[in-house]
């Protein structure tokens, strides 16, 4: 089933009746997020299940380009949630010249999630290839990365984003997300 979606325009326009979660990784969300947005990692929404199906309001689910918040309309609506996604994401809110909220300084950021996997594919395809010189072998590094990220591509799914989102600076602090799951119950 396919989530229902607004568009930039639709989301703003209703922004203050919608309860928006950003599904990023924190260090994403730091970035910039849609105003009044909470921050629940995509690997974190089991546990706020409760707090989001008491949310008030409709439930808009955002990631960077729509694809994440996609998945998670998607396993919300198994859970009896029912959510919008918006399309394009944060990244084309942005584009439509709407503004992003970002936190106090001293707040950690760090790169989009995409751009920590390109370059990380980058990296090993390049040190695949520079140890090839060695021995032809590890070519096949190089191969599996390429191998990877088409299979990322046919499925729109990727493994090397889910490895990498478990790193310590993409990761909440638990107080993080208790907070954000308390001020979630409070609305």
């Amino acid at each position: 089933m396919t989530p229902s979606a607004l568009d930039s325009a639709q989301a703003d326009a209703r922004l203050d009746r919608l309860t928006v979660v950003d599904v990023r990784t924190p260090g994403e969300y730091a970035s910039g997020h849609l105003p009044g947005a909470l921050n629940i990692p995509l690997d974190q929404i089991g546990r706020a299940l409760p707090a989001l199906r008491e949310a008030p309001g409709d439930l808009l689910v955002v990631c960077a380009s729509g694809a994440r918040s996609r998945g998670a309309c998607e396993l919300l609506a198994e859970h009896g949630i029912r959510a919008l996604t918006l399309t394009g994401g944060t990244r084309g809110w942005a584009e439509a010249g709407h503004r992003l909220d970002r936190p106090a300084s001293g707040t950690r950021t760090v790169w989009s999630m995409e751009r920590q996997v390109r370059f990380t594919a980058g990296a090993v395809v390049l040190a695949g290839l520079g140890l090839g010189l060695l021995h032809p072998a590890w070519q096949l590094l190089a191969a599996g990365i390429a191998g990877g990220l088409v299979l990322s591509a046919v499925t729109d799914t990727c493994g090397m984003a889910a490895l990498l989102a478990k790193l310590p600076h993409n990761r909440p602090r638990p107080a993080d997300l208790d907070a954000t799951l308390a001020a979630l119950a409070g609305r």
